[in-house]
């Protein structure tokens, strides 16, 4: 082997090791670069859209998620609950949601883009205290007349199951829908409406 073909060996050697060395280096650093994209908390508190996974959600329950720093319900309501909403239609300050408290896709009588599922932003109208989810029907405390839905025990303010308010209480709006959409059967994007998805 002359000193020509040896020297040729090297160089291909050194050459391709320099090479992997560098692609691992560059791996390496594209990383924390590529995760840097992706919403910091901070950012997802400011407003970036949060997922809820309602797989699980039996019906009746309610899971909380935190968007924008407020606390987003979402209910899975019984064919019961969503019975009883037109009969509260005289009790209700914005019965046919006209106020602007919900998206145009959730402005029908369950407030919601499905019937069984009920999306709001649990923060009372009133002075922004966070209501109790009371799906109970006529508990001692209540009354006899409470249909279920949310109760603010802070100063007495009351929403049905699509977070309508009752009247005759302090809060003068409906719960406010936020922008949501489904991604899939089982996950809701919260921070996202149907009409920019």
């Amino acid at each position: 082997m002359s000193g020509e073909d040896t020297n040729s060996g090297r160089r291909r050697f050194l050459t391709a090791a320099t090479t992997t060395i560098g692609a691992i280096g560059t791996g390496f650093l594209l990383v924390p670069f590529i995760s840097s994209m992706e919403p910091s908390a901070k950012a997802r508190a400011a407003g970036a859209p949060v997922l809820a996974d309602i797989s699980k959600l039996e019906p009746g329950q309610l899971i909380r998620v935190k968007w924008r720093g407020k606390p987003v319900w979402v209910v899975r309501r019984t064919k019961a609950m969503l019975e009883e909403l037109p009969k509260l239609d005289g009790r209700m300050v914005d019965p046919h949601s006209e106020m602007d408290q919900q998206p145009p896709y959730a402005k029908n009588e369950w407030r919601s883009i499905k019937p069984e599922y009920l999306v709001l932003i649990g923060i009372c109208t009133h002075l922004g205290c966070s209501p109790t989810y009371r799906p109970d029907i006529a508990p001692a405390d209540l009354g006899p007349n409470w249909p279920g839905g949310f109760f603010c025990p802070c100063h007495g303010s009351r929403f049905d199951m699509a977070g309508r308010v009752f009247k005759g209480v302090p809060a003068p709006l409906n719960l406010v829908v936020p922008p949501y959409h489904y991604v899939s059967n089982t996950e809701i994007l919260i921070g996202k409406g149907k009409e920019t998805a």
